[in-house]
């Protein structure tokens, strides 16, 4: 998801093109084999995790991606996610990766698409009614355009890369539910942004079981870790997941999701 450059540089990022790593030869035959492909946007390329091996695009060493890849020592990895980036930007500049050697995808899209940018500024600094409207306007687009946009995607990469496990990672709940949370987002707001979240993942969720895709949501591994926890895996600034949460949330999740060898 992307916040705009009047908001900060360090969250939004533009380039679009994938980086491959190698790995070490000494890996089991399974691992050895493996092509790894990293797709989607600043939730993926780790925006807001820090140590950044491509700033264009926000490619964090901190990031689930690669933690998977550092774990697992894949034959291949491309880390091709990118800050900022969209449904038609993932098919123009990502997809490209993809091959019929690719054995595992992680894909995660679709928040940008929605508008999350504007959405979070219309409930950071403006009015309770003023969230609403920008949610509202988010939901209409999930419901009636982003199923079609994903199944197009989803095709794609199957066409793609037609023997490759493929994980949707979803987006988590960015903040907690009730209580006071100081210098943040009043109850309500709060409860309407998680609200927002839970359409987009049931969305995303419902296309990517369609695909036969498997879907790693992000809201449970978030659980007890959102923003006005006491012990937050998602910035209050960037409303991104940091190293932390990369590494005790969302890898978690991906391990979860992807069989054993």
């Amino acid at each position: 998801m992307r916040i705009p450059r009047v908001l900060t540089a360090t969250m939004l990022a533009v380039g679009l093109a994938g980086i491959s790593v190698p790995v070490s030869a000494a890996t089991s035959t399974a691992a050895a084999a493996g092509q790894y492909v990293a797709l989607g946007d600043s939730y993926a390329s780790g925006t807001g995790a820090g140590d950044y091996s491509d700033t264009a695009c926000t490619r964090s060493r901190n990031a689930y991606p690669q933690l998977w890849a550092n774990a697992n020592a894949p034959g291949s990895f491309t880390f091709a996610a990118c800050g900022g980036a969209k449904i038609p930007d993932v098919l123009a500049d990502q997809v490209e990766h993809l091959g019929s050697g690719t054995t595992l995808v992680s894909l995660s899209i679709g928040g940008n698409d929605s508008g999350f940018a504007s959405t979070m500024l219309s409930c950071k600094y403006s009015t309770l009614s003023a969230c609403e409207r920008a949610l509202d306007t988010a939901a209409e687009y999930v419901r009636d355009e982003l199923p079609g946009e994903l199944d197009q995607l989803y095709a794609t990469v199957r066409d793609r890369a037609p023997g490759a496990h493929v994980v949707v990672v979803g987006y988590p709940h960015l903040y907690k539910e009730g209580g006071l949370c100081l210098g943040g987002l009043s109850s309500a707001k709060r409860t309407a942004v998680n609200k927002g979240s839970d359409l987009l993942n049931a969305t995303i969720a419902g296309r990517a079981a369609a695909a036969g895709f498997a879907f790693a949501d992000g809201r449970p591994a978030f659980a007890g870790h959102e923003i006005c926890t006491s012990d937050p895996w998602i910035s209050d600034s960037n409303v991104h997941p940091t190293a932390e949460g990369h590494e005790k949330a969302y890898l978690p999740a991906l391990e979860a999701a992807v069989p054993a060898g």
